[in-house]
């Protein structure tokens, strides 16, 4: 295979990596009525980067254990991360499940 060829094998590959990825994401409701605070780390201990508006559907890359949080859908330990850095808890998003639904976040 020529050098050329070889390249464009490899950015077709990634591009198709990037497109199954983008595809698995799946987005889920904020529990009605909440402004939901959005932290630096998995815990109320951090700070907060921002806060989602009402009616807000969010992305869940992946999840993990931290500070046990009280909330509509439950009380729970798990925190969804849901941007770079940005984590949510559980306790407040409909995903259907009192367990993990993502890959655990490394």
């Amino acid at each position: 295979m020529s050098v050329d060829r070889a390249e464009e094998f490899e950015r077709a590959e990634a591009a198709t990596a990037t497109a199954v990825t983008a595809a698995a994401v799946r987005y889920y409701p904020v529990a009605p009525g909440v402004r939901l605070n959005v932290r630096r780390g998995p815990g109320t201990q951090y700070s907060i980067v921002r806060v989602l508006p009402e009616g807000a559907m969010v992305p869940i890359y992946c999840q993990t254990p931290g500070t046990t949080v009280a909330g509509p859908y439950g009380t729970t330990n798990i925190w969804d991360n849901i941007d770079d850095g940005e984590y949510i808890s559980d306790a407040y998003v409909n995903t259907g499940s009192d367990g993990y639904v993502r890959p655990r976040c490394s």
